[in-house]
């Protein structure tokens, strides 16, 4: 089984309103048995042009539990927090086998 991650490169619009979802989405994550890998942090751009963003990086053990989160009732009752709260974008990639 192949490894999947959601990888999200994320402008905060409104701080307050995205605390309150930044605060629920680790336990729906955890239960559909994904991990952080990156969560915020410094970044330093090599290259490219790259806006002031946070960036994530959640492991999961495959696509379709990366996907089964995301579509969950859980994560779709606070996804509206992040939508509303930020700009930015959010992918669901294989990793390597």
């Amino acid at each position: 089984m192949t490894k999947a991650y959601v990888i999200g490169q994320i402008t905060i619009t409104n701080a307050d309103g995205y605390a309150h979802y930044s605060a629920q989405v680790p336990a729906v994550v955890a239960a559909f048995g994904g991990q952080y890998r990156v969560r915020g942090g410094a970044a330093t751009t090599l290259d490219g042009h790259v806006s002031p963003a946070r960036h994530v990086v959640i492991e999961f053990p495959s696509r379709e539990q990366a996907q089964a989160w995301y579509d969950s009732a859980d994560y779709q009752s606070i996804l509206p927090l992040r939508l509303n709260n930020s700009t930015g974008y959010v992918a669901l990639v294989d990793g390597m086998d």
